[in-house]
Parts: C-alpha cells; structure tokens; sequence
C-alpha cells in the first residue's frame, strides 16, 4: 500500500488560485453556507462585500469577517500568503525560519517573524490538549535543556537555558513543556496534567519523577549513570532521546537560536508536526479545518 502524501506546490496553488478562493475557505469553514445571523436571527446566506474581507447577511445587511479571531485577524499581508507560509510549515520536516518567510513571499522581517510565530501558536491550538496513555499505554517521560551557549562558561552552564519536559506514548503522541522549576512537585504537576491515571511510566532515575507510584501509574526507571539505557521489561526513554535529538537539529539548523520567551511555540510546531507523522497529507487539510466560528 503506497503512502499518502503531502500535497505538491502545484497542488496548493491550484486550491488556492486567488485571494478571493482563500477568503471563500474561510467564511465556508467557519460558517457554512448559510447561518443564522447574530443581528436579525433569521437564517440567511451571507454575500461578499466589496473592497472588504466581509460577508453581507441577505436580510439585514449585517457584516461578518471571516478572518476575525484567526492568526489573520486584522493582518494586511494577503490571505494567499499567509497560506502559503502555512503550507512551508507543513511540508517543512524542521520548521522554517522567518527570513526564508521574508525572502520567499517579499515581506518585511518584521512581518515574517510575525506570521511564523502566529502559525506555532495556531499549530499547537489545532494539535489540542488531550492527555495521553491510560491503562495498559507506555509514556517515556524524560526532560532535557535547550538554550544558546554563553562566551566564557562552559557547555554545562545552564542559566540561560530552557527545561523542557517531553512525555511521549509509545506508538502515539508527544507532549512537550517547559518549567522553571525540575524539582518533584513540579514535574508530578506536569504528569498529573498530561497523563492519564493507569498508565505505566518509564523514565531515567532523575530525582523529579520520585514516589510517581503513589500517584496513580506505574513507574520503572533505567539507570543511564550504570549504563542501562533499556531493559527486557521495557523500561527506557529511547524514543524520547531520538526526539531530543530531532528538536534540537530543528532549532540549532533553522532558525539558529530560540529564545526561552518563544520556546513554547516552536515546541508546539515539532509537537503538531510529529503527531501528524502518519498522514502528513492531512496535516495542512487539518489546519485548514479547524478555524473555529
């Protein structure tokens, strides 16, 4: 059975033709044919405006704007580059940066970081926030420190760096999250958030994940220090240390250096972007979707 496929530059711009057929997208998605309309109450088809990203109710002539409330509220920059970026994100394998965004549709660097920022932030709302595991379903949880180097300290300094903690269910999807703080309580408060109670928890022996068998999991741990990386009964964090490496690949070739302020954000794109591993033909046809009215 072949694969399905990210859809082709040729296949988007023939989705995509004109700012007009990316308007009509939106004002479909979020409303449908017709609807009721919030002024009169009466169920009405809504009719472009000219010189305007608004739709006239047939009845009472209210307005609505179809880009209200989406990462292109109030945005200048045409409907069809904006999807376009959002298009390089999801055929990208490690993001893209913003001068590639300014260089390739002609925008200020300005607006590009812009845009890229706002689609992170869409990426992760579309991803959502349901927790993973529960009875009989493995999570790797492991933690890890991302950050730029600082002139004159050496590579263990962590001041200007980043925990971030990743919890993975084997075979499904990755959650990713940053803390101040890598003592106990805040990392049960991560588990207790993002996990659901039964599942069985494999991590390293890091002081943070102590006592997780009283919370309702199963814990086994691997000791790295010994050398044990896995064990018959299969304990380890294998898979999450794979994904460490592809995050930071991500980071450091892309976009070179990510502040902890935005962190979040990229950490949102690589969460989307590997939860759609299976049906990356899917992956754009989603964001496209779920614009909410």
């Amino acid at each position: 059975m072949t694969k399905a496929k990210a859809p082709t530059l040729r296949q988007f711009q023939d989705r995509f033709p004109t700012e007009e057929s990316c308007l009509e997208h939106l004002m479909r998605t979020r409303y449908g044919e017709s609807h009721d309309c919030e002024k009169c109450g009466k169920e009405a088809k809504f009719y472009r405006v000219k010189e305007r990203r608004s739709h006239a109710c047939e009845w009472c002539g209210h307005q609505v704007y179809p880009t209200a409330d989406t990462p292109f509220h109030r945005t200048r920059t045409s409907l069809r580059d904006w999807f376009y970026v959002m298009f390089l994100f999801c055929s990208s394998r490690h993001g893209v940066a913003a001068k590639e965004v300014e260089r390739q549709i002609g925008v200020t660097y300005k607006t590009a970081w812009r845009m890229c920022h706002e689609i992170r932030k869409y990426m992760a709302e579309v991803d959502g926030n349901d927790p993973i595991g529960g009875g009989g379903d493995i999570v790797e949880i492991d933690e890890t420190l991302i950050g730029g180097s600082v002139k004159g300290k050496g590579q263990g300094y962590k001041a200007n760096k980043t925990c971030v903690v990743g919890l993975y269910e084997r075979g499904g999807e990755l959650v990713l999250r940053t803390t101040a703080r890598r003592d106990k309580a805040a990392m049960r408060g991560i588990i207790q958030e993002h996990v659901l109670p039964g599942t069985h928890i494999t991590t390293d022996e890091f002081g943070g994940y102590k006592d997780l068998d009283q919370c309702g999991f199963t814990h086994s741990k691997v000791n790295h220090r010994a050398g044990v990386y896995a064990t018959p009964e299969g304990a380890g964090v294998n898979s999450l240390e794979g994904l460490w490496a592809a995050l930071k690949r991500g980071i450091n070739g892309t976009h070179i250096h990510v502040s902890g302020k935005h962190l979040s954000k990229y950490l949102g794109e690589f969460e989307y972007r590997h939860n759609m591993r299976h049906a990356p033909h899917l992956m754009l046809d989603r964001m496209m979707a779920s614009f909410a009215r």
